[in-house]
């Protein structure tokens, strides 16, 4: 048994993931997108799809706060995963959904992204206040 079948079978108890127990669901959608990658990358790419399809039931009922974490990391692993076996437009599908999603930047870092081109949603970071043309950010004020 793999250490991501483990995981599964640790974080699928009602009292951890459940209808009516958000409580790790989390933890057990990112075990199933663990699953699903390890059985693509194996040749089993029935048994990764389903392990997929359990993830996404599981990020359903994840708590808000961790969702696109856990959407960016399960929809990456499987995406690449897709991507290693050359099923490529299939792991540029799988990041698009991941994206509608709501995949947070993890999801960015799939060979995938490069090959949807998606479009920037972030911001540019910040890089301080504004400074007029050749004056010195430093230079104290007289």
């Amino acid at each position: 048994m793999t250490l991501a079948q483990k995981e599964v079978a640790r974080f699928s108890t009602p009292e951890q993931c459940s209808p009516k127990n958000n409580y790790n669901c989390g933890t057990l959608a990112l075990a199933y997108g663990s699953l699903a990658e390890y059985q693509i990358l194996k040749g089993d790419r029935a048994a990764g799809e389903i392990s997929f399809i359990r993830a996404k039931e599981a990020l359903g009922r994840t708590a808000p706060v961790n969702k696109a974490s856990a959407v960016g990391i399960v929809y990456r692993d499987v995406s690449e995963a897709l991507w290693k076996v050359g099923d490529k437009t299939r792991a540029v599908a799988v990041f698009k959904e991941g994206r509608a999603a709501g995949g947070d930047s993890y999801l960015f870092m799939s060979s995938a992204a490069a090959a949807a081109d998606p479009v920037p949603t972030a911001p540019p970071p910040e890089s301080g206040p504004a400074v007029a043309p050749g004056r010195d950010r430093t230079a104290s004020k007289s």
